[in-house]
């Protein structure tokens, strides 16, 4: 039991469980609509058995891959698996080629279902889990991944809603969970027995790897996980840049008349409700008999490409509209206590072209929309939704603080 009175097993249990939130939260998704047919009763226990199977799987994939570490060279490719992982992380996707399969009312397809999901969607896991591990975990590797993997199971059956909304709602929380796989591919990397065991492939060249150096190669991966993400999702941007421009040239022209059609952005938050609370305060203010017609949109981030094998298009449709009624609901119940009509929509996509994309369908005047309250360093890093949406938009865009 001394291994719990050392930093580097706590350190390490950490790592763990981040990667398991963060890699794990599509997971919970497909658990969740798997089970989402079944009665009451049988969906607590096609989460229980379906979750207790990709446990016991995960753990066994996890040691065969720690014994393959072993491996001369592997670390090596499972070094730049983690870099793409990570960067993958970083990069928008889209939910295309979506699976016939929905969720089911038998329990047992349910939950076969659940396990042949997570053994399919957990490569990138094991990869994670099994080079933090490893570098980190000294001789209690497989008591670190089973404490590990225990921990984080539980947060993200049951706490995978409010995971995926923090995710939503601080970005800052993948951009770290990228750099974190970075930093163990770098780790992994310098480490690889045939680069510093003497034993393994005696011909060729060791190199000597003190902390300061794992600290160093760790440091390069991050930051360079971090750099190709940025840059891959800027050029996905630019690529968008010219069809967002053809449409802006339609976009309707404001009538002399002033301010008549409004968009109102919302994601559920606090800075939400004070922009629609700041609208009502604004149809106020226009001269008696100016109508104002708002557009209330909520717009609902595309999950991983991996839940598209297991679930149907019209289960995901669902799952996100429930989402966007939750987002929608603050605004709205003031809006409505206001007596200022609306029209509710939601999308999946990037928040920022996809609400200058709504913008430009209904025709609207102007945006209106809350700020996470993020400094420019902060926005810098972590990608501002407002800041992307003044980019896109052709209309003005009021931003509440």
């Amino acid at each position: 039991m001394d291994m719990l009175l050392t930093p580097e097993f706590w350190v390490a249990v950490g790592q763990i469980i981040m990667i398991d939130v963060l890699l794990g939260g599509d997971n919970a998704v497909v658990i969740a609509l798997a089970c989402r047919k079944l009665p009451p009763k049988q969906r607590t226990q096609g989460i229980l058995w379906g979750t207790a199977g990709a446990i016991v799987l995960r753990i066994v994939l996890i040691f065969f891959a720690l014994q393959l570490l072993a491996i001369p060279f592997l670390k090596a490719v499972g070094a730049i698996l983690l870099v793409w992982i990570g960067v993958k992380l970083l990069t928008p996707e889209h939910e295309e080629g979506h699976a016939t399969i929905d969720g089911s009312d038998k329990l047992w397809s349910a939950v076969k279902t659940v396990i042949v999901a997570d053994f399919v969607m957990s490569v990138d896991n094991v990869i994670a889990i099994a080079g933090a591990a490893e570098t980190a975990g000294g001789g209690h590797t497989m008591t670190l991944v089973i404490f590990g993997v225990l921990v984080s199971i539980p947060i993200i059956v049951w706490g995978s809603q409010m995971v995926i909304k923090l995710m939503d709602r601080f970005p800052i929380i993948i951009t770290l969970g990228g750099m974190l796989l970075g930093w163990i591919a770098g780790t992994m990397l310098v480490t690889d027995p045939a680069l510093v065991n003497p034993d393994v492939l005696p011909q060729m060249p060791k190199i000597v790897v003190a902390d300061w150096a794992r600290y160093a190669a760790g440091g390069v991966g991050a930051l360079l996980v971090l750099a190709l993400g940025k840059w891959l999702a800027a050029r996905q941007a630019a690529a968008a840049g010219p069809a967002l421009a053809a449409a802006a040239k339609v976009a309707v022209t404001p009538t002399p008349a002033g301010l008549q059609r409004v968009l109102l952005a919302v994601d559920g938050s606090h800075g939400a409700l004070k922009a629609a609370q700041h609208l009502i305060g604004l149809r106020q203010d226009l001269r008696d008999g100016q109508a104002l017609d708002v557009h209330l949109l909520s717009v609902q981030r595309p999950l991983s490409g991996d839940v598209n094998r297991f679930l149907s298009g019209q289960t995901l449709d669902d799952y996100h509209r429930e989402r966007s009624d939750a987002a929608l609901a603050p605004a709205r119940t003031a809006l409505d206590a206001a007596g200022l009509g609306h029209h509710d929509h939601w999308r999946i996509g990037e928040p920022g072209p996809t609400i200058a994309e709504v913008c430009r369908e209904q025709a609207c005047d102007m945006i209106v929309m809350g700020a996470r309250g993020l400094g420019a360093a902060g926005a810098a890093l972590l990608g501002s939704v407002a800041q992307s949406t003044i980019e896109h938009a052709s209309v003005p865009v009021l931003v509440v603080k």
